[in-house]
């Protein structure tokens, strides 16, 4: 499985998703959507323009943004 989190820094979801993953033992790639334009873009494509993060992609398909229930970011 190819898992990619889009996060910004200090975000406490984010946090909570990379937590969530860490604890399965899934491991995954964390990008920085907020500093990094082009990841930005990248997540904006996946996302069909919504800015929330965490973002998850698996396997090159859009899982869905925030976290928590319901999701926040």
């Amino acid at each position: 499985m190819a898992l990619v989190i889009y996060t910004k820094p200090g975000c406490p979801y984010c946090q909570q998703a990379r937590d969530h993953y860490n604890g399965k033992g899934i491991s995954f790639v964390d990008y920085d959507a907020q500093n990094d334009r082009s990841r930005r873009a990248e997540m904006l494509s996946f996302s069909n323009g919504d800015p929330t993060v965490p973002c998850m992609v698996e396997n090159g398909k859009y899982v869905g943004s925030g976290w928590g229930d319901p999701p926040r970011g």
